[in-house]
């Protein structure tokens, strides 16, 4: 068939920063790229163009979704296509490093490119086979991406230098091949894979030989030093969908649903061990919630967040607001393998109340609100050195559970914007904090209230 652009759609998860690819195979087929768990934009793709998934093709497994290539084996029929060294417990073609696979016209050639995990495989989209094959362009998973590469410390701390070496070698083995062809990448800007992210998606060969300052390092221990030096923190359930990913997500009967939980039920919940998590925006948090419960405002950023605070072993109980979405709810609960979902408030925070249960409120306030209070800054560490309010305590977020003791006791919590202070704040006073303030707005604009000079650096 005869290639072009509009037989490529990428599908792109802008809350994890990663893309899926959708290929027109041109004959009412079609090939899936790393396909997340939640298929919504993918089905939607293929049926407005007529195409079914005959083919998914995992470059790896993937940290930081459930991979959707076990359900559409099942439900679409589709060959899933993935590196034998993975070792994946259910049905699949086991490829190597230069098998290629047939898909009607075009191929695919596996290129193996550890360094992000072990079993990384990119693939080479072929028009043709063999010798005389045509290359199109390559998926490179989490091995090369936009001026960077994904990050090898996945496999714990004894593994990280070893995998960076394998990397280096994935990296120039990728950019030998023709300086036209197209790089498609799964991870990118705002994915925690990503060290550091970029903003664009897509790039070539050639860009990233100009572009990109890792292939630019002069040795392979320029290239380690350079790596390793980019690496931030990354959300703790990347520890465990590996593995998930390998014995096959459980197979979906059909979309999630949340149940209704009246007052009552969602108290006997929180008094079995269960979790409360209100999605509400920050500000309706703030105005009332439920004493203990978690503030993960739903956005783009939500399961990264559920997945960096909560166990996936405790049954979730969420607090909604009118008009919010709950099949995103649901979905990017699941996508990151988090089943245990009680259910929801029936009624809100108005039935909670109607039922004389408890109330907690937090302050929210302007820079001018704000008072002379301690400052304490939860983005991440990146984001904090690029420039922060002098003599803020700076805790991550992600960090934040386990050094509660550490923030200072009626502070004034700030971000970017304000709902992963909110999210901050939910947790200090579950820790027994009181006083507390989140800062409507985040740090530049406090700045500019209080006339003071952002400083860059790292924490003291």
């Amino acid at each position: 068939m005869r290639f072009a652009d509009e037989h490529l759609i990428p599908l792109i998860d802008e809350g994890l920063g990663n893309s899926a690819y959708l290929v027109d195979l041109g004959d009412g087929r079609a090939l899936a790229v790393d396909a997340s768990r939640d298929l919504r934009a993918l089905r939607a793709a293929a049926d407005r163009r007529g195409l079914a998934v005959a083919f998914a093709a995992d470059t790896h497994l993937h940290a930081d979704f459930l991979s959707g290539a076990v359900q559409l084996g099942h439900d679409d029929g589709a060959t899933v296509l993935a590196s034998a060294a993975g070792h994946r417990a259910f049905p699949h073609t086991p490829l190597a490093d230069g098998d290629e696979v047939d898909l009607g016209g075009l191929a695919l050639r596996a290129l193996a490119t550890p360094g992000h995990t072990d079993e990384h495989l990119s693939f080479l989209l072929l028009d043709g086979a063999g010798a005389d094959a045509t290359e199109l362009g390559v998926f490179t998973g989490g091995s090369l991406i936009v001026n960077s590469a994904a990050r090898p410390d996945l496999l714990g701390p004894e593994r990280t230098e070893e995998l960076a070496r394998a990397q280096y070698r994935s990296l120039r083995r990728l950019a030998a091949l023709p300086d036209h062809l197209p790089v498609w990448p799964t991870h990118g800007a705002g994915s925690f894979c990503s060290a550091p992210p970029g903003a664009a998606r897509t790039t070539t060969v050639g860009a990233q030989k100009q572009s990109n300052p890792l292939l630019a390092a002069p040795t392979e221990d320029a290239f380690v030093a350079e790596l390793l030096a980019s690496l931030g923190s990354y959300p703790a359930y990347f520890a465990r969908l590996g593995e998930l990913n390998r014995t096959g997500p459980q197979v979906l009967g059909g979309a999630p649903r949340l149940p209704l939980l009246d007052a009552a039920q969602l108290g006997r919940l929180l008094a079995s061990g269960g979790q409360v998590v209100d999605v509400r925006p920050a500000a309706d948090y703030a105005a009332g919630h439920i004493p203990g419960a978690l503030s993960i405002p739903l956005r783009g950023q939500f399961a990264t967040w559920l997945g960096w605070l909560l166990p996936d072993t405790a049954p979730l109980a969420f607090v909604t607001g009118e008009d919010q979405d709950l099949d995103e709810l649901v979905w990017q609960a699941h996508k990151i393998g988090y089943e245990r979902l009680a259910g929801r408030l029936a009624g809100g925070m108005r039935a909670w109340r109607e039922a004389e249960g408890a109330v907690a409120a937090t302050e929210f306030v302007t820079p001018e609100e704000a008072g002379q209070r301690p400052y304490l800054d939860v983005r991440q560490e990146s984001e904090f050195a690029a420039g922060h309010v002098p003599g803020a305590t700076h805790i991550e977020l992600g960090s934040l559970t386990g050094l509660a003791a550490d923030a200072p006791q009626g502070a004034l919590i700030a971000c970017a914007h304000g709902e992963r202070a909110m999210t901050a704040a939910s947790i200090l006073e579950r820790a027994g904090h009181t006083g507390l303030a989140v800062l409507r707005g985040g740090f530049a604009e406090y700045a500019a209230a209080r006339g003071v000079r952002l400083v860059e650096g790292a924490a003291a």
